[in-house]
């Protein structure tokens, strides 16, 4: 069941890397509780089906396909947005998720750019497309995506743990520049997250395993950071910004 938080109705939300997983799944408890949503990606297929829960539902969606590492496809979701739906009110930038563990000797710098374009730079770009706006308006609630690879050392490459360790120190630097103008910002950092990728890729076994490390015993779900996401979004957490909260079943404390 997810929360409700009524101050969500009527507000325009986008979403980048809402076509699956984390990103669909905030697009349907933001729709849930009356928010306009746009849901932004690459796969038209994956953000279709999206838009058809949320419509079928009651609630008010449309799909963007873009490349969110580019400046021009960015500005296209900005002017749809703002056409069919309204100017934005909260932006969750949650695309990414280059994490694969790849020896840091055998990193290449293609793959280094590629994995900070998509994880970190895309964040800084999809802000960009939609600041002016918030700080005309004095008002917005905008939310990263970090991961416990940006908290702690982990499993995953070098370049994934360095941005989004970015990702958090963006996150501060925003708060403390976009408070006077009435803008949130805030990161959320989820461990490991039964997506439907996790799910089909990661044998049972190991799934085991990996919720064996964690406090809570199990692995996180869409739904434990969709419901963050909400929090963040809504009035209830009008006086939180520039902190990351850590999705991770008590695996990261500090």
């Amino acid at each position: 069941m997810i929360s409700s938080y009524s101050d969500l109705s009527g507000k325009t939300a986008v979403i980048t890397g809402g076509s699956r997983g984390i990103g669909a799944r905030t697009a349907r408890a933001l729709a849930a509780n009356g928010a306009r949503v746009c849901v932004v990606g690459r796969d038209e297929q994956a953000l279709g089906e999206v838009v058809t829960a949320i419509t079928s539902a009651g609630g008010t969606a449309v799909a963007a396909v873009a490349d969110v590492t580019s400046d021009a496809d960015l500005a296209s979701v900005r002017e749809l947005v703002e056409n069919e739906l309204g100017p934005v009110d909260i932006l969750a930038a949650f695309a990414g998720g280059q994490g694969y563990p790849t020896p840091s000797a055998e990193l290449t710098e293609q793959r280094w750019h590629q994995v900070l374009d998509s994880d970190l730079t895309s964040v800084f770009l999809t802000i960009r497309t939609f600041l002016t706006g918030m700080i005309e308006r004095a008002h917005g609630s905008i939310i990263t995506m970090s991961s416990s690879a940006g908290r702690q050392p982990s499993q995953a490459n070098l370049a994934y743990g360095v941005a989004n360790a970015g990702v958090v120190m963006l996150t501060r630097h925003l708060a403390t520049e976009l408070g006077p103008h009435g803008i949130r910002v805030n990161a959320l950092a989820p461990t490991a997250i039964r997506t439907e990728k996790v799910a089909a890729n990661m044998p049972e076994a190991v799934q085991q395993q990996v919720a064996a490390q964690h406090p809570l015993r199990r692995l996180g779900t869409p739904d434990d950071v969709a419901e963050a996401a909400l929090f963040l979004a809504s009035d209830a957490s009008a006086y939180l910004t520039g902190i990351t909260i850590d999705v991770a079943g008590g695996r990261i404390t500090n």
